[in-house]
């Protein structure tokens, strides 16, 4: 029998440090039901095997403490957390949670058990549970405030587990649990997932960065001071309660913004911002945040660009703020955060400080949400890939503004189109929309919609939407709508296809055999019956030479066998969804139902290391490991990372370019060509030459058969005298 996990010393110390912060703020129940809660919790703990991690119970409280203090939830939140697991060991049942406490307690509970049943089923983001596992989110929004909490803890306990946990959990933290924190509002716990996850994904960047930050502290914390100081005293004396102070931006912004900027570490000059935060009156608050940015604008120059207002028109999240950027002492920019005590409370706690203030339950935009989210995972077209990259889209996104004709407000996020406000009034305004009227002037369905534009959506009854719309709409509710309407358009093209054919047939006098037809479609090259079916709806097919080919003796030579040894029951998204770490994608010259091809951001050549990359269409980039875009791709998007490599022999030519430096002797670029040349089955397409200071550099752009051809030709390109260095781009 397995031993009973027993608490430690130091996890009694714990405890007790936890139970009393938890005592202290506030927690009452009466004194039958604080009994049944121990006498629960007691039965639980028992039953609890040995294990390696810190005691179960340490948890629970750990998150409580998350809950309660750094998210602003009440005792109905805290207790579903203490009894939800009691739950799941069938200690004690929903019922008689229920009628010892009340509903919002069940309900909380069940919604966590959902989600905690699909953790135990090791489910993977890939998978069906993932849209489970989001739909269980969706349908409470305290479950998603405590399932965050509970990511938070571990995520900052993570040493405690295994190397390959300690990565699928940071991944799910940095591409699901970070946004989702973003999303509703709760900034703090978004940048400490985002920090965390980067330290257990990206290690040697985190250290660096981190490193540098804290060489750098002393220097920096005297110029925040510097700052600070006039500005402290010019609000002081115009009369203002206030606090101010300095903070450091976090590594992984600082990482986001180096990647971003393709720069270093020592040119990115916002390292920092300071934060003003106004006591004053509610119907006051606006008024004096603007009468502060006066003084800060008076003191030193802004950038106009770097204005952001979201006082006058909040966030869906209910995030409110001033943000202003300014040239401060020795020519260095600064941003400067201004905002009263209770926008700052909203901007840490988000939701639940909303309902702290309002007194309502939920806030009506994170409802708009939720509603947005629900439809996504409910579309059943849409595959896990599509699901993960929608819902990301709906969880960073910002937000615009902008009337109707009437005068009515609509939200939709930034970037969006004339195209994405007709399909956000109705599917069928979007799917017959040909232009609009925007303050009153004309523009095209891909117009760019700004804050406070007016606009007047212009409809055809011929229009009918297509594919490259897609391109056009930014959000995930166009997206999807534009999909659902291409595939009815598609299915009704394929069945009036039908129709037209088996009349044909019938006056044919030839007999409906649908083996026979799918064997003529695909002689025809088409991919499918249905695409087949299409081309007849819209006349791409001579329906004689139809006739002539159905007429003719059956063919079978065409008809190619597959062998066991190349057949696979799995389908593409199967293998490329699969959790099994094992499963990689052979590239070979055979490859058939699958659509790949090569990245050109780091032209991978065959025998190169390369990883595959599930784009948002469905197909496959393969990428070299060692891409420059690599790191980044693996850290926000890991879930569609598929392992790839080579098989069989190297059957065409790939691009590359190679970067050469040397002394500008004469006819050092002849030797390099004339090398070139002399190599078979390899072609030169380009070359470029600049010469400054006795050195010269060069770009050349070859064809080439494999690795082992390449570092051969690099060999031999070194080996020419006066070249000092040749590299791959």
């Amino acid at each position: 029998m397995s031993k009973n996990r027993q608490l430690n010393n130091s996890e009694i110390v714990e405890l007790k440090k936890l139970y009393k912060s938890l005592i202290l703020s506030g927690i009452t129940l009466e004194r039958n039901k604080r009994k049944k809660v121990q006498q629960i919790l007691n039965t639980w703990v028992s039953s609890l095997e040995e294990e390696s991690l810190s005691h179960p119970i340490i948890k629970i409280f750990r998150t409580m403490i998350i809950v309660q203090k750094e998210i602003g939830l009440g005792q109905t939140a805290l207790l579903s957390i203490l009894l939800y697991k009691a739950v799941n060991k069938g200690i004690i049942s929903i019922e008689t949670i229920e009628e010892l406490f009340d509903k919002n307690v069940s309900t909380i509970i069940i919604g966590l058990n959902k989600v905690y049943e699909l953790y135990n089923r090791n489910a993977v983001i890939e998978s069906e549970n993932f849209r489970k596992l989001l739909l269980s989110f969706a349908e409470n929004l305290q479950v998603i405030l405590i399932i965050l909490a509970e990511r938070l803890d571990t995520m900052r306990f993570l040493s405690e587990y295994s190397i390959l946990q300690q990565e699928k959990i940071a991944y799910e933290a940095s591409y699901l649990y970070a946004p989702l924190a973003h999303r509703i509002g709760l900034y703090g716990i978004k940048t400490e997932l985002e920090d965390l996850a980067l330290k257990y994904t990206a290690k040697d960047t985190y250290k660096e960065i981190a490193k540098k930050l804290n060489e750098t502290k002393r220097s920096r914390d005297q110029y925040i001071v510097e700052f600070i100081e006039p500005v402290k005293k010019r609000i002081k004396d115009a009369g203002f309660n206030f606090e101010i102070k300095g903070r450091t931006k976090s590594i992984y912004s600082i990482w986001n913004k180096i990647k971003k900027q393709n720069t270093t570490f020592e040119n990115i000059y916002d390292l920092f911002a300071i934060r003003i935060i106004i006591d004053c009156p509610f119907e006051q608050e606006k008024s004096e945040c603007w009468q502060v940015y006066s003084i800060i604008t008076d003191m030193y120059t802004p950038n106009p660009k770097r204005l952001r207002d979201w006082l006058s028109i909040p966030k869906l999240n209910g995030y409110e703020s001033l943000h202003i950027t300014v040239m401060g002492p020795n020519g260095k920019w600064v941003e400067v955060q201004i905002r009263t005590r209770r926008m700052d409370e909203i901007a840490e706690k988000g939701l639940a400080a909303h309902w702290k203030y309002k007194g309502i339950q939920e806030e009506q935009g994170m409802d708009e949400w939720l509603k947005n989210i629900r439809e996504i995972l409910e579309n059943p077209s849409l595959n896990a890939i599509d699901y993960m990259d929608n819902f990301k889209l709906d969880l960073y996104n910002e937000e615009v503004f902008v009337f109707t004709p009437k005068g009515d407000l609509q939200k939709l996020k930034k970037g969006a189109t004339l195209l994405d406000f007709a399909y956000n009034i109705h599917t069928n305004i979007g799917n017959k929309c040909v232009g609009g009227i925007v303050n009153g002037k004309h523009v095209q369905l891909k117009y760019v919609l700004k804050n406070g534009d007016q606009v007047e959506v212009l409809t055809s009854s011929t229009q009918k939407p297509k594919i490259d719309w897609l391109n056009i709409v930014t959000t995930s509710k166009s997206k999807n709508r534009i999909k659902q309407t291409l595939k009815e358009i598609d299915y009704k093209e394929a069945e009036n296809g039908k129709e037209t054919l088996l009349r044909r047939l019938k006056n044919w006098k030839i007999e409906y055999d649908e083996a026979e037809i799918v064997r003529l479609a695909k002689k025809l090259g088409y991919k499918n019956i249905s695409v087949f079916y299409q081309a007849i709806t819209n006349e791409r097919i001579n329906l004689s030479e139809v006739r002539t080919l159905l007429s003719e003796p059956e063919q079978r030579e065409n008809t190619e066998q597959r062998s066991a040894e190349n057949y696979s029951l799995q389908t593409e998204l199967e293998r490329i969804t699969s959790s099994s770490s094992s499963d990689v994608l052979v590239i070979d010259q055979n490859l058939k139902n699958i659509n790949y091809s090569l990245a050109k951001c780091c032209n991978p050549i065959y025998g190169d290391d390369v990883f595959g990359f599930v784009t948002v269409n469905g197909g496959i980039k393969i990428h070299r490991k060692n891409c420059p875009n690599a790191p980044q791709m693996i850290s926000r998007f890991g879930y569609r990372i598929v392992e790839a490599r080579w098989s069989g022999k190297s059957g065409q030519q790939y691009p590359i370019t190679l970067r050469i430096v040397g002394h500008d002797d004469i006819g050092i670029v002849t030797n390099i060509t004339s090398v070139i040349s002399k190599e078979l089955n390899i072609n030169m397409r380009s070359i470029s030459v600049d010469s400054n200071d006795g050195l010269f550099q060069g770009s050349i752009s070859i064809q080439i058969n494999d690795l082992n051809a390449l570092e051969l030709l690099i060999k031999k390109i070194k080996n020419i005298k006066g070249v000092k260095q040749v590299t791959r781009e």
